[in-house]
């Protein structure tokens, strides 16, 4: 299946044909068989498809999802084990091979089933139906920050569960005594009155040939031994020692390497090229006309960028290559216009009757929100490896998909799936981009010229300007508010709904209510950017709300808190954000505050934003505070690097990111013009954490959606001006610009 299919199937949560498909989860009988000749070594036990115990008493939990700084490994890894009750020094982790085995249908059925606890009877169908979906969408994907609140909650824990009572079962039987006797600490089962004991590896053979329970108990949080500890995580000594091996990294026996130039502008093709002006240069060994693009293949890297910087090519040009920024703006507004002019526009939410909510407003609020497109601007540059022999193909990358790697490759090489390895590697930065095959695809079609491993390397302007970018937007926000400055109607028109269909929802309490958008179609390729719809929403939002709040003369901080009454998690991070805030107190000269509050992926978070701006107008963020619930951190120390991390990304936005089209083609190409936040540039970050004990949120992203408004709510608190429009490099904000000081 194409990519689009399974970013429909994370978008809207379709099941590929609407077929309902029978299957079986983690039964040993069916599955651990199945996937034994993939992960076990000599000696190993394979309990279910997600652990193994080998001789000596060591403990493998199989993740099947991708490292990329977050600490993924480590963290399901504890999830198993805690409920195990294993001893975590004995404990180690492998990666999922990239097989249909092993598709993640505990992401699936979190995307589509979210926390719902099917009966008994159910979970082998039900866990059937979600597996052969995503085995048919080759979905074995890192995104979403789903990997803990899905895979973690109905795959790891369950598996550890399950695995605790065969042990206890196997025990039992061996030993006959009663289950409820026998004890588990540290991957040792012991019976006290009988003086007996035995370690994993001794029980697993017998453990094995034990049924699965489909639903075993999981523990409470109060009986948690490494949830909620941190560890030390399993990447980081390969990270520290150097051993740690990216995409970038990989060398092969006999390996060349490519470099690759795109149209410049997106989906125009190639018109001309004279391959033989360079054949002549040394290390050139081929030159390849991909359509889209034209690549050299080369002994070396260097040699092959250079043979491609003289190469004689010109590519075709169309309507595509007239289009400039303010034309996609200018397209957009008609296109928002068209839509309500002729009621063809999308609803995503409505409640009440808001004709009848702003007829009876004391006043209208109206406000127009713009945002750039956006770079991921991953460190290690886009790469992958590719070699052909022997029938089959063999592939080295960083991805968030291996499976769906594995999967468009085999396409375009006209194999199966399974001829298709793929050796995922640690990704430099991948927030999105990495899910995306395009890389994958066209080594693919260069290693089939060539009887050799190639690897194919962007340069970082390639990177740049050929990225799938998080889309230029704009929102119209309308309010109609009371007497007393309460919202009594509340309207809110975009354009573009990807993911997460949740993600446009205004949680504040407000009776009368329609959210709305429509399509504007560009030739500009969109991806999914770290938090995706949710870094618009929380800016749109957050924005507005704090509009409404000082038109009405109210303090930002209390104005949100008495709307959000029907979810107290909202609140009490907003309180929480508010007192490590210092709220309300006094600030140094030239010195904003700016609040803001937002739920993603199932996290609560509030973050206040202290800056300081000069007399010239140059922006300095000193603190950033976060308060955030995700019901439970299961390595708090990781948590709160996610959170610092996605703090720094989107500051590096906030304050500076834009991608602009010139000519039909992206502008900037590299640090020098999308530059990104410096070591020296980043501010305290004060993490506070509320384990509220509910079901797991995600950790990757929901930090990122608060920090533009947070900082631009504490612009205008300094200054009275208020940013509509990001970047903020992009506004004078020079003292003499400033039309009040507000110290709310």
């Amino acid at each position: 299946m194409n990519k689009w299919t399974r970013r429909a199937f994370i978008t809207t949560g379709v099941l590929a044909g609407g077929a309902l498909v029978v299957g079986v989860a983690i039964r040993p009988g069916n599955r651990a068989s199945k996937v034994t000749g993939l992960i076990a070594g000599k000696g190993d036990t394979v309990l279910n498809v997600w652990l193994k115990i080998g001789t000596d008493n060591i403990l493998t939990v199989i993740i099947p999802h991708s490292e990329m700084g977050q600490g993924i490994h480590t963290t399901l890894a504890m999830m198993v084990a805690d409920e195990l009750d294993a001893d975590w020094s004995l404990v180690r982790f492998q990666e999922a091979p990239a097989v249909k085995e092993y598709a993640n249908y505990a992401l699936a059925k979190g995307f589509l089933a979210g926390e719902a606890n099917f009966p008994k009877f159910l979970i082998d169908t039900m866990d059937g139906v979600f597996l052969t979906a995503t085995k048919k969408l080759n979905i074995q994907l890192t995104v979403g920050s789903a990997s803990v609140r899905f895979t973690g909650m109905h795959a790891m824990r369950v598996a550890g569960a399950a695995a605790r009572e065969m042990f206890l079962k196997a025990a039992s039987a061996l030993w006959d005594v009663a289950l409820e006797e026998i004890t588990i600490k540290n991957s040792v089962l012991s019976h006290k009155s009988s003086n007996r004991s035995a370690t994993f590896a001794e029980l697993a053979p017998a453990a094995a040939k034990i049924s699965v329970s489909l639903k075993p108990r999981l523990k409470s949080q109060s009986e948690f031994t490494i949830m909620g500890t941190s560890p030390p995580r399993f990447d980081i000594p390969l990270k520290v020692n150097g051993t740690a091996n990216f995409g970038i990294d990989v060398t092969l026996p006999g390996m060349k390497y490519a470099a690759i130039k795109a149209s410049p502008v997106f989906g125009n093709k190639v018109k001309l090229m004279d391959a033989a002006a360079i054949q002549g240069l040394p290390g050139v060994i081929k030159v390849v006309n991909l359509g889209e693009a034209v690549a050299v293949i080369a002994d070396g890297f260097w040699e092959a960028r250079v043979a491609l910087g003289q190469l004689p090519v010109t590519f075709e040009q169309n309507e595509f290559n007239k289009i400039n920024q303010e034309d996609i703006y200018a397209q957009y507004v008609r296109d928002m216009d068209a839509a309500i002019e002729k009621d063809e526009h999308e609803t995503h939410f409505k409640s009440g009757n808001i004709n009848e909510g702003f007829a009876s407003a004391a006043k209208v609020i109206e406000a127009e929100y713009r945002i750039p497109y956006l770079a991921h601007a991953t460190m290690e540059p886009m790469n992958c490896t590719v070699w052909i022999h022997d029938g089959k193909c063999e592939m080295w990358a960083g991805s968030q998909n291996p499976l769906g790697f594995a999967a468009d490759v085999a396409e375009v090489l006209g194999m199966e799936t399974a001829d298709v390895t793929m050796h995922n590697q640690f990704m430099g930065g991948a927030f999105g981009r990495r899910a995306e095959t395009d890389v994958a695809k066209q080594t693919a079609r260069l290693a089939k010229e060539v009887p050799f491993p190639v690897k194919l390397l962007w340069t970082r302007e390639e990177d740049m300007r050929h990225d799938v970018y998080r889309e230029a937007n704009i929102s119209r926000m309308k309010a109609g508010l009371d007497k007393d400055g309460q919202p009594v109607a509340l309207a809110h028109q975009f354009l573009f709904k990807h993911h997460p269909p949740e993600a446009p929802d205004v949680y504040y309490d407000i009776a009368n209510q329609l959210v709305h958008y429509t399509t504007s179609k560009t030739h500009i390729p969109w991806g999914s950017w770290r938090s995706v719809d949710h870094s618009m929403h929380g800016f749109f939002i957050e924005s507005f709300i704090d509009e409404l709040a000082h038109s009405s003369g109210k303090d930002p901080y209390a104005y949100r808190r008495d709307l959000l009454t029907k979810d107290l998690r909202y609140q009490k991070v907003l309180d929480l954000a508010a007192e490590k805030g210092n709220w309300g107190s006094e600030l140094p000269p030239n010195w904003g505050r700016g609040i803001a509050v937002h739920k993603s992926f199932g996290t609560y978070a509030a973050e206040v934003a202290e800056v300081e701006i000069s007399d010239d107008g140059q922006v300095k963020v000193w603190r950033i505070v976060l308060a955030v619930d995700p019901g439970m951190a299961i390595h708090p120390n990781g948590f709160t690097a996610q959170m610092e991390s996605g703090i720094i990304y989107g500051l590096s936005a906030a304050l500076m990111g834009e991608i602009t089209i010139k000519d039909g083609a992206a502008e900037q190409s590299n640090f020098h013009d999308y530059p990104v936040l410096r070591m020296h540039q980043v501010p305290v970050i004060d993490t506070h954490i509320i384990s509220s004990g509910e079901w797991p949120g995600g950790g990757g992203e929901p930090s990122t959606p608060l920090v533009a408004p947070a900082l631009t709510n504490a612009i205008f608190n300094l200054t009275g001006i208020r940013i509509r429009q990001l970047p903020i490099k992009n506004h004078d904000l020079s003292r003499e610009k400033w039309v009040k000081r507000n110290l709310i």
